[in-house]
């Protein structure tokens, strides 16, 4: 919605569910920025890689462009794959560690990074095991790995451990995450270094990719 706005586009956004009034933060945002919320029933949105889900839209709203649920497409991995270029340019390090959702960021970094640096990515899913054939698709590389044991219960699920840390982690190093991505990732690299997991003496960068609008939610 934000991006759109910026660029002058319309927006659509295909929301899981019954309208909320008043609605969180996250859609209050997106529609105070131009985005028209269109909500379909939890079982339709089981559907949603269907073409018959697809061209029904198009009958709805017209010609569009489709970003899919977690924006994981060859177009986004193409994006990833130039950051990766941005990074081995920027800084130097052995170890990478991001938060997982769909697979297209890890993919796109895998991609442009050499073969000689070791990417780790945390999944936010519980039983995300499938998401290793999702990165493949965009990667023939392996120069990455996911760590599983970090997901808190399962997407958007939190405990008292992970809240914790997040304060914790926001007031000594003034850097907020989120409750759903970035914070596990980053409880899980504290971990794994204090488990002695990385090569004594190694660069560890990590990268925050966001999500904070989703704390707002989980603070109200």
């Amino acid at each position: 919605a934000a991006a759109a706005h910026e660029l002058g586009l319309k927006s659509i956004g295909i929301i899981r569910g019954e309208e909320a009034v008043p609605l969180n933060p996250t859609l209050s945002f997106a529609k105070a920025s131009g985005m028209q919320l269109h909500y379909v029933t939890r079982e339709a949105y089981r559907n949603k890689t269907e073409a018959s889900f697809i061209e029904q839209l198009h009958s709805q709203f017209g010609n569009f462009y489709l970003v899919p649920e977690g924006g994981t497409n060859e177009l986004a991995v193409k994006g990833c794959v130039e950051f990766a270029t941005q990074l081995r340019s920027e800084v130097d390090f052995d170890y990478l560690c991001l938060p997982v959702g769909t697979g297209g960021t890890i993919a796109g970094l895998a991609e442009g990074l050499s073969e000689s640096k070791k990417i780790i990515g945390f999944p936010a899913l519980k039983g995300a095991t499938f998401l290793e054939e999702e990165i493949k698709k965009y990667t023939l590389k392996k120069n990455w790995q996911l760590v599983y044991d970090y997901h808190f219960g399962g997407y958007a699920k939190v405990t008292k451990e992970l809240t914790e840390f997040m304060d914790q982690f926001e007031s000594e190093f003034n850097i907020p995450l989120d409750p759903i991505y970035t914070s596990k990732m980053m409880f899980g690299v504290m971990d794994l270094i204090k488990k002695k997991s990385f090569e004594p003496g190694s660069r560890i960068l990590t990268i925050h990719t966001g999500g904070l609008q989703g704390k707002a939610g989980f603070n109200s």
